[in-house]
């Protein structure tokens, strides 16, 4: 295993803005499903992925934090329009399963444990989306 992510500290801030990206995106399909829906064994699903995502490099991930110096921290146009609660779900569903294929590929630098557990993660979302969706949103 390669022994990179410890030496390149820009590796931290894709890990890090990717673990922000697929918890929010996780928590948002979550709370839906929860408050609107008030379904709790989806929910729970939901719940349960988010407390898969635990990393222990907190101190580096927060070191290479720089928001301020994002080149891409602009809304581009097509981020500001939903058109319903399905574009919602379906768009959080797709940040978070594009940002666990980032970690899973990052981490395949550094932690095949890890890299698994992204993948994992990614294609339980994949099923949730589903679900979700063939449940509450067929036409």
């Amino acid at each position: 295993m390669s022994s990179e992510l410890h030496h390149d500290l820009e590796l931290y801030r894709v890990i890090d803005a990717n673990l922000n990206r697929l918890k929010e995106g996780i928590r948002v399909v979550e709370d839906i499903i929860r408050y609107r829906y008030n379904n709790q064994e989806i929910s729970l699903k939901l719940k349960l992925i988010r407390h898969k995502i635990n990393i222990q490099e907190t101190e580096n991930l927060l070191k290479s934090r720089d928001v301020n110096n994002d080149v891409l921290a602009s809304t581009i146009e097509s981020e500001f329009y939903r058109i319903n609660i399905s574009s919602i779900i379906i768009a959080n569903f797709k940040r978070a399963q594009e940002s666990s294929r980032v970690l899973e590929e990052i981490y395949k630098l550094h932690s095949e444990k890890d890299s698994e557990n992204f993948k994992q993660i990614r294609y339980e979302l994949y099923s949730l989306e589903k679900e979700i969706v063939l449940t509450y949103y067929r036409n």
